[in-house]
């Protein structure tokens, strides 16, 4: 618990700054006996004089007394800063699940800023717990994400229906399918992202049709699963669809869609319940809503 408030070291502040109790007093709008009383209860805390004060001469600092007044100083801006913190100009930031980011930030960024031309806005990619948390922090304005991760606590806008893709070798028997089930693809072994809450929502869309997934690998990133596919190394799953047939190691692979109902994922736009009717939110979920 603190001992000295900020309104004190305000006052021990304005008596270095004036010299003089009386021109403190005046300046801060306080009595000179109030504030000769705030000046003497803050020494009696610190067991130190802050001033050598006698009648009809110039308050004089102590050395104890300098060292603190810097450090009133600086506490007190440090004060003023966070008191201003909602009016500051500050970039509006859009998250992004990492996954999806190079689809849709970039073009949402610069449509927001010819959209809303006085804000300025700042993007940020981040994984499921991640996005939730900086949301919930203050750290993002609103997020690009899957339902996955997000309480009741956050407010959310649909903004369109994923169908998962599946990545496999060539030469793989289930290549020549124009799509699969995930009936199919549960008895081969399988590539699953390495995000927890991703793969406990995968295996949770194989258990509800009483399936046991077989996981062969986890992949830190989207690239990475579809190199292990191209390999042989199991069937990827993933509701990211890069264009192209070849892994960033030349890997030749093939993407077939998903087609079970079930495995399809809506995509939202989250934004903290807490903000309440935030007039500066409104033009930017229009614009996103509207780019989908």
């Amino acid at each position: 618990m603190l001992s000295i408030t900020l309104r004190q070291y305000e006052y021990v502040v304005a008596v270095a700054e004036e010299r003089s109790v009386t021109a403190a007093a005046a300046r801060l709008h306080v009595s000179q006996p109030s504030l000769s009383v705030a000046i003497t209860r803050v020494e009696e805390i610190l067991g130190e004089r802050i001033f050598l004060r006698r009648k009809g001469s110039v308050i004089v600092v102590t050395p104890f007394g300098h060292r603190l007044v810097e450090r009133a100083r600086h506490l007190l801006d440090m004060a003023r800063e966070i008191e201003t913190i909602a009016e500051a100009a500050r970039p509006v930031v859009i998250g992004c699940f990492e996954d999806i980011a190079p689809w849709y930030l970039a073009p949402i960024l610069e449509l927001l800023q010819r959209q809303v031309p006085a804000q300025r806005f700042q993007g940020q990619e981040g994984r499921f717990a991640s996005l939730a948390r900086d949301l919930a922090e203050g750290k993002v304005d609103v997020a690009l994400c899957y339902d996955i991760g997000f309480d009741a606590g956050f407010e959310r806008h649909k903004l369109r229906t994923v169908a998962p893709v599946a990545f496999l070798p060539q030469a793989h028997p289930l290549a020549g399918q124009p799509s699969l089930t995930l009936e199919q693809i549960a008895g081969h072994p399988l590539i699953l992202s390495s995000e927890g809450l991703s793969v406990d929502y995968i295996q949770s869309l194989f258990e509800a049709l009483g399936l046991v997934p077989r996981i062969a690998h986890r992949a830190s990133s989207l690239e990475l699963m579809r190199s292990f596919a191209a390999h042989g190394m199991g069937i990827g799953i993933s509701y990211s669809n890069p264009p192209g047939s070849i892994s960033y190691d030349g890997g030749a692979l093939v993407t077939r869609p998903i087609s079970s109902p079930s495995a399809a994922a809506d995509l939202f736009l989250f934004w903290s319940g807490l903000r309440g009717e935030s007039p500066d939110l409104r033009p930017v979920v229009q614009a996103i809503a509207g780019f989908f």
